[in-house]
């Protein structure tokens, strides 16, 4: 019976990954991801020019370095990870319901736990593999333009940030096949998984449009974001002189401090990546439940 939960599973998984990688509309949200990745990265890369003979942490400044108030290749991965998550996962479930194929599927002597499992595990690897791709690409391009290969401990914070990255991204896909499985059609779990995510958007964006003087409040408020919570993972990994979320709303602004070592930083981050990792179990832990007990009849 094992055997045959991982042979389920495994056929799944190749079926849904050779789906993404031969579709339309995974190509074109692949090209745009890209595109946009390597902008930011050479923008970011024209602002650290001018610091290139610093002596510390100088590849890192091109993901944490844009003269804004947020760095823009953090920035993006933030605000365009939950868009391929959900274009991933919005309709995994309810398409095949509805065109008579999930009815099909399940006739196979393939467990029903197979294909809910087989159809998450592929989307996780297919944002892995494209993320890491975005990575090793720009990250070319910026030690093209810079000259200065990263150290031991940059490439160690940016495998962190990688990994991080993927969590993050499975936390939205998560989020649209929950949306995919509760609700039959298609544009409809669509549309809630974008609400959740510009709703998630505003949390983050509130407290810096909205000046408030509650400090406690403004910390939860920002806290209930995912974006928030990746944005505070990242920034702390990438900048090894950034502070927690609630030390810069406390200040107000931010000022330099001195730099922690790779384990402080991962120590430091740890809370908040549970959050990230614990929303993307709850979610799909809800997914599983319901696909599981919900009834499928053929069309």
């Amino acid at each position: 019976m094992k055997s045959s939960t991982v042979s389920g599973l495994l056929t799944v998984f190749q079926k849904e990954l050779a789906d993404f990688f031969t579709s339309w509309r995974f190509l074109i949200l692949f090209l745009i991801v890209f595109a946009v990745g390597i902008v930011a990265i050479v923008i970011d890369a024209q602002y650290i020019r001018q610091e290139v003979f610093e002596a510390q942490f100088v590849f890192l400044k091109l993901f944490t370095t844009s003269g804004q108030a947020v760095p823009l290749f953090v920035w993006f991965i933030a605000f365009f990870v939950p868009i391929v998550g959900i274009m991933l996962g919005f309709d995994t479930i309810n398409s095949e319901r509805n065109s008579g194929t999930m009815s099909r599927l399940l006739s196979q002597p393939i467990y029903r736990d197979a294909v809910i499992n087989g159809k998450f595990l592929a989307g996780v690897v297919t944002i892995a593999i494209m993320l890491t791709g975005l990575v090793l690409f720009v990250s070319g391009i910026g030690l093209r333009m810079i000259g200065i290969p990263p150290t031991a401990e940059e490439a160690v914070r940016l495998m962190s940030f990688l990994i991080v990255s993927v969590i993050y991204g499975a936390f939205w896909l998560g989020i649209a096949m929950l949306f995919s499985v509760f609700f039959r059609r298609v544009a409809t779990s669509a549309l809630a998984s974008i609400a959740v995510w510009l709703f998630g958007g505003f949390l983050f964006l509130f407290p810096l449009l909205v000046q408030l003087e509650q400090e406690r409040f403004v910390l939860a408020i920002m806290l209930v974001s995912p974006i928030t919570l990746f944005w505070q993972v990242t920034t702390l990994l990438l900048d090894p002189t950034a502070r927690t979320l609630g030390q810069m709303v406390q200040s107000g602004v931010r000022v330099p401090t001195s730099a922690l070592s790779v384990g402080q930083s991962l120590l430091t981050v740890w809370p908040y990546l549970m959050s990230i990792i614990m929303l993307t179990v709850i979610c799909f832990a809800i997914s599983y439940i319901k696909f599981m007990r919900t009834e499928i009849r053929s069309t």
